[in-house]
């Protein structure tokens, strides 16, 4: 852990460094776009944030810092014209995102500030510019790309159009379903918790700093360390009982203690701005018993009787009544690919299968159940006993449009997506003045993005 953190302190001092520099030197200008300009001092600064989110030191990777700007600046200045925004609580929440994330790796806000050599409001400040376009630039990209479709045809044709020896292989996957029995405390057993949190209000109540109370005994690992902070956020981020707190309180009030599936909280409200609230909270989480795990079991042993009584059964249906995890049983029960959630395919490669569920589904036969097993989450340490279903096992092999339509279906329309953002791109760089410093010039990614008056009068004959 000591090693990490220097790690981390020495790449904030990088960032530092950088910002000193940026206000101890003229900028240099490393690229025109447009009526735009991309300083050298953006580049570094990103390079050192690239840096601060633990990538190892590379210098060609600013090549392609530059290339992100070049074409940033043109979805914007597109983005102008067609009148594309974005709201300001968007940049706000955008904003409050990577400042978690940094100051989770800095060791909380005070060690990020020291290093910065700034408040992270005067930093929020200096980056703010730079996120709002980033956003309206993704935002322009969205609408260039929003009529692109693929048909089975559109399909067809990619798929035969790829040399054999790109096609890839697909290792066996398999289709999994899951029947999820969380263990409940009843209510004797939350009291303890209940009475902690309640006891930890009133001391806030009383006069003691929130901070404080929640750097000491809150038990959400990632706030904890901010006093409870958890930034600007609107009502879509929390789960309802907690939103519902945050949005009904004014400035300064304090939440009564409340209950949700994370566990017992109070919260007080920072700061209220449009649709988003700038919260901290304490958490009390209660821990699990015996008896809890115990009831949990008997319920799933109960469905698995039931269901291995029935000459056919609706695993899908069954998932929906009794799962206890709102991811999956709302899903028919069935888990999806986690490398691929935006398509949500159920298919999932063995290889990246909980080791726990492995071992299991591999023993099984295709539209077999397993009896209730315990399971501990690798990621959050909760137990649950859980029923299994293998509903399909594929072998591996290479690609094909009969197994594997959807899978070249999502590939033909990335590819469809790529070329036609290329297009756009190869259309506004010829329309539009495009001069690069002579030290970027030599840069791969950049290839074909000079415009050629611009070529000639950097190199003369």
């Amino acid at each position: 852990m000591r090693k990490l953190g220097l790690s981390i302190l020495n790449i904030l001092l990088v960032l530092s460094v950088a910002h000193a520099q940026e206000k101890r030197t003229i900028d240099k200008i490393a690229a025109v776009v447009g009526a735009s300009v991309i300083l050298q001092s953006d580049i570094e600064l990103e390079y050192a944030q690239y840096l601060v989110s633990g990538q190892q030191p590379n210098p060609a990777f600013k090549c392609i810092i530059l290339q992100n700007k070049l074409t940033q600046k043109l979805l914007a200045q597109q983005a102008i014209i067609d009148s594309v925004t974005v709201k300001d609580e968007e940049v706000d929440a955008d904003i409050e995102r990577r400042m978690r994330s940094f100051m989770q790796r800095a060791g909380g806000q005070e060690k990020l500030e020291s290093f910065l050599g700034r408040s992270v409001i005067q930093y929020k400040d200096e980056i703010r510019p730079d996120i709002k376009e980033s956003l309206i630039a993704q935002r322009m990209r969205q609408k260039i790309t929003e009529k692109v479709n693929t048909t089975p045809q559109d399909v067809k044709n990619y798929f035969e159009g790829l040399k054999k020896d790109s096609i890839r292989s697909y290792n066996k996957e398999v289709e999994v379903g899951e029947i999820v029995f969380s263990p409940k405390l009843n209510k004797e057993e939350k009291q303890f918790y209940k009475e902690k949190a309640e006891e930890l209000r009133a001391r806030v109540k009383k006069g003691e700093d929130f901070a404080t109370i929640a750097r000491s005994y809150s038990q959400d690992p990632q706030s904890a360390v901010e006093g409870g902070d958890l930034g600007f956020a609107d009502r879509t981020t929390y789960v309802k009982e907690f939103a519902a707190n945050a949005f009904k309180l004014k400035t300064g009030e304090l939440s009564p203690v409340f209950e949700t599936d994370f566990g017992f909280h109070f919260l007080q409200v920072i700061e209220r701005r449009g649709e988003q609230v700038h919260v901290r909270h304490v958490l009390i989480i209660p821990a699990l018993t015996q008896p809890s795990l115990d009831r949990a079991k008997a319920t799933a042993d109960s469905v698995y009787k039931v269901m291995k009584g029935m000459k056919k059964f609706d695993f899908s249906n069954a998932a929906s009544v009794f799962s206890d995890d709102n991811e999956t049983k709302y899903n028919g029960g069935m888990m999806l690919n986690a490398d691929n959630v935006q398509t949500r395919s159920t298919y999932i490669p063995t290889d990246k299968l909980d080791p726990q569920i492995a071992l299991i589904t591999d023993t099984m036969k295709v539209g077999q159940i397993s009896q209730p097993q315990l399971f501990t989450d690798a990621q959050t340490g909760k137990k649950s006993y859980r029923i299994l279903y293998l509903k399909s096992v594929t072998d591996a092999h290479k690609a094909n449009l009969t197994q594997d339509f959807a899978k070249l279906k999502d590939e033909a329309m990335s590819d469809k997506l790529n070329r036609t953002v290329s297009l756009w791109f190869e259309k506004r760089r010829k329309e539009t003045f495009i001069k690069i410093d002579p030290e970027y010039q030599a840069c791969p990614p950049l290839k074909g993005w000079i415009t050629p008056t611009t070529t000639a009068q950097a190199n003369p004959q």
